[in-house]
């Protein structure tokens, strides 16, 4: 389906929390995501920012016209692994989304998710990148990008500080496992999510999994009408590629000739505000290394 039809064609699924910042794009991924799987779906959210922000029904004004669980640990993997399970012995088709993020899935989720993948589930794993924690304070997580300033990982007045470790690269993780499906996704990039949300829709021998670069606009101090911008730019610098693997093998959705420098992408972010040149420097090093990685698997 082409994007532009998604709206006209479509029905909405999730009604927005009033709670949720503007111009989320969290909120906008989830609403994409549930108008392409359509109303033969269930939906699990664990604790996480949008549950927090009553996107899917814990705030009053807000709601789903679908089944919606919440988990109240990060384990949506294994709870609908039993759920799509049960609907395949009726003969019934149906969807089994989890849409997680938030951090905890790279962190406190993984082991479920990883036993999911392991096992051949039937489901669909939707994790948003948000680079953090939004539970009390943007905080750290292995999602987190090396340098970045958090409630966890603060900066002093020196500009000493951030976080010390490389951010966990949890696409190439999950591709690892040699699941079915695996790809990556950018609300800048609308039409190449909905392409792949149908693509896991497919997958009927296994777990599909899609792992969508949402910059965060409170946590990360990113103004909301730069929001699409800053996702953008995030895939033009090769900082967060898109890319998909069907069956074990590698493909560039995107391969800009003339990739944009990763400054042009932290200078739009707060969080990076402190980085020196040398900092910068060393990142654009570190995005380098991992893009001739990923063009090396794709060309293979």
């Amino acid at each position: 389906m082409k994007a532009i039809d998604l709206v006209s064609k479509t029905e909405e699924l999730i009604s927005p929390g009033i709670s949720a910042c503007v111009g989320c794009n969290v909120e906008l991924s989830l609403r994409v995501v549930m108008r392409v799987l359509g109303p033969n779906t269930i939906l699990a959210v664990p604790p996480g920012c949008m549950g927090g922000v009553g996107v899917v029904g814990w705030d009053m004004k807000s709601g789903a016209k679908v089944p919606v669980f919440f988990p109240l640990l990060d384990n949506p993997a294994s709870m609908l692994a039993g759920i799509k399970l049960h609907y395949d012995r009726l003969g019934e088709d149906v969807n089994v989304v989890a849409f997680a993020g938030d951090g905890a899935t790279v962190d406190a989720g993984f082991q479920c998710l990883s036993g999911a993948a392991e096992r051949g589930d039937k489901i669909i794993y939707i994790c948003y990148d948000n680079e953090g924690y939004m539970n009390t304070g943007y905080q750290r997580s292995g999602s987190t990008t090396k340098g970045a300033w958090t409630s966890t990982t603060p900066v002093n007045k020196e500009g000493i500080g951030g976080k010390m470790q490389n951010k966990k690269d949890f696409p190439m993780i999950m591709a690892m496992h040699d699941i079915p499906y695996m790809a990556t996704a950018n609300p800048a990039y609308v039409q190449d999510m909905v392409n792949k949300i149908e693509k896991a829709k497919q997958v009927d021998n296994g777990l599909a999994y899609i792992h969508i670069f949402n910059p965060c606009i409170t946590g990360w101090g990113v103004k909301s009408e730069e929001s699409i911008e800053v996702a953008r730019l995030a895939v033009q610098s090769n900082f967060a590629p898109l890319y998909e693997v069907e069956n074990g093998n590698f493909k560039l959705n995107m391969n800009p000739r003339n990739p944009k420098p990763v400054k042009e992408y932290l200078q739009k972010i707060k969080k990076f505000s402190h980085l020196t040149d040398e900092d910068i420097e060393e990142l654009q090093a570190d995005t380098d290394k991992k893009w001739n990685r990923l063009v090396n698997l794709a060309s293979l």
